[in-house]
């Protein structure tokens, strides 16, 4: 493995080439290690979403953004962005098409409302999914839609439709509905009606805004998700905290340096949102519902940085990113480390679909060039989701190389000199 000195050298002659300040005085072991070592203590409780263990963690990083004179989302007093969880328990549901019952399980809605009584006259828009078109990617239009929809799904997909019910039990509270029916008819009359048992849960994402110096309407995305796995009610050996160092306080420390470090050079063209995502581990329902804040448009690329607390497979001075071949971004980032011996590879393990199993997934999914950052092994990382994920595990000085390595390789990006190729969506899953 490289030593440290010699990579850092290398990385400040490329930091000479930007008109601030020396990336080792802003990104380094010393502050790399004191933000680590704070969002995976065990005061945080391992960061377990719907517990005030988490909000500690949610405080922290606020503080964090504040003090480096980020903007708050939306101008709020806040740079928390909250939003509501419901857990929906199905009691009934029932459908009349045109005089005709449809069998039990034929219907699904995704909605907010305990009780909902819809028929041709309740102002829904009225959609189909036909036989022969995709499944997954179609009913993407409506799972998060703010309008009411019925869609009228082909009996085709019988197979898929149970999949629905799953994604619904828990939604994002929403004041408009979306009813799913299993049926080959397009009907003229209807009438369905839906029982629920409603659970709300708030929840929310920690978001700091860069505002660009002159393409403020063009966004790139740093994020990490700040949750873990809490405390578990069977210690072993005495420890019962999921302390997710690597998983992922490395990813938020990464987030954090880096808002620091881009707020110091005051020289961003584009506008830079960092996020710190909460309810990963349960659904990755924090950047589900962050992604639904903005016009895809507008987002330029998204760095996603997940597990960096370790040395990757090809050892140090280096990283993968998930997507690599979706556009050219990972191409983009390793012509800006030219000279220097970090290298970002590929997703080695495809076979694991890391691509939509991360942060990420939301905005890749339509068309964003949006990719996940990370080293982990994850075919022989032994502390993944373990008690022992502690900050005795993690590399720092591996860190910093890559955390300075990812600040330097997004600089044509953030400056508005290069724009990612985006993600063909005909090709999403």
């Amino acid at each position: 493995m490289m030593k440290l000195p010699v990579f850092a050298l290398i990385l400040v002659s490329l930091a000479t080439r930007l008109p601030a300040q020396n990336i080792d005085n802003i990104i380094n072991a010393k502050t790399v290690e004191a933000t680590e070592r704070t969002l995976s203590s065990d005061d945080m409780r391992g960061r377990a979403v719907f517990t005030p263990d988490i909000e500690k963690a949610a405080d922290y990083i606020e503080s964090r953004f504040k003090a480096a004179g980020l903007k708050t989302w939306n101008g709020s007093n806040s740079y928390r962005q909250p939003f509501t969880m419901i857990q929906a328990k199905l009691l009934s549901a029932t459908a009349s098409l045109d005089g005709q019952t449809l069998p039990e399980g034929h219907v699904y809605a995704m909605s907010s409302a305990g009780d909902l009584t819809i028929d041709e006259n309740s102002g829904y828009e009225k959609v189909q999914l036909k036989a022969g078109q995709n499944f997954q990617m179609e009913l993407l239009h409506y799972i998060h839609a703010k309008k009411n929809y019925l869609v009228l799904i082909d009996t085709s997909f019988s197979a898929n439709f149970p999949r629905l019910a799953r994604a619904g039990r828990q939604q994002f509270k929403s004041p408009t509905s979306v009813v799913f029916v299993l049926t080959s008819s397009e009907p003229s009359h209807f009438l369905i009606k839906v029982q629920q048992e409603i659970k709300e849960s708030a929840l929310a994402n920690v978001v700091g805004i860069l505002p660009g110096k002159s393409k403020t309407n063009e966004i790139v995305i740093f994020s990490g998700h700040y949750d873990h796995l809490g405390v578990t009610k069977s210690p072993v050996k005495g420890d019962s905290i999921y302390n997710g160092a690597n998983d992922d306080a490395s990813g938020t420390t990464a987030v954090i340096e880096l808002a620091d470090y881009f707020a110091k050079q005051k020289n961003n063209q584009r506008t830079i949102v960092f996020a710190a995502f909460t309810a990963e581990e349960v659904g990755e329902f924090g950047s589900q519902y962050f992604s639904g804040q903005f016009d895809p448009a507008t987002v330029v690329a998204m760095f996603n940085i997940e597990m960096i607390g370790s040395e990757s497979k090809w050892g140090g001075n280096s990283a993968f990113i998930t997507g690599y071949e979706r556009t050219d971004m990972g191409k983009i980032l390793q012509k800006n480390l030219t000279g220097s011996s970090f290298t970002f590879y590929p997703d080695p393990y495809p076979d694991q679909q890391l691509f939509y199993r991360s942060d990420n997934a939301s905005l890749a999914r339509v068309g964003v060039p949006a990719h996940t950052i990370s080293t982990t092994q994850i075919d022989k990382d032994k502390y993944y989701h373990q008690l022992t994920d502690e900050i005795g595990t993690i590399d720092i000085a591996n860190m910093v190389r890559i955390i300075k390595a990812i600040a330097l390789s997004s600089t044509s990006i953030v400056d508005g000199k290069d724009t990612p190729s985006r993600v063909d969506t005909t090709q999403v899953r």
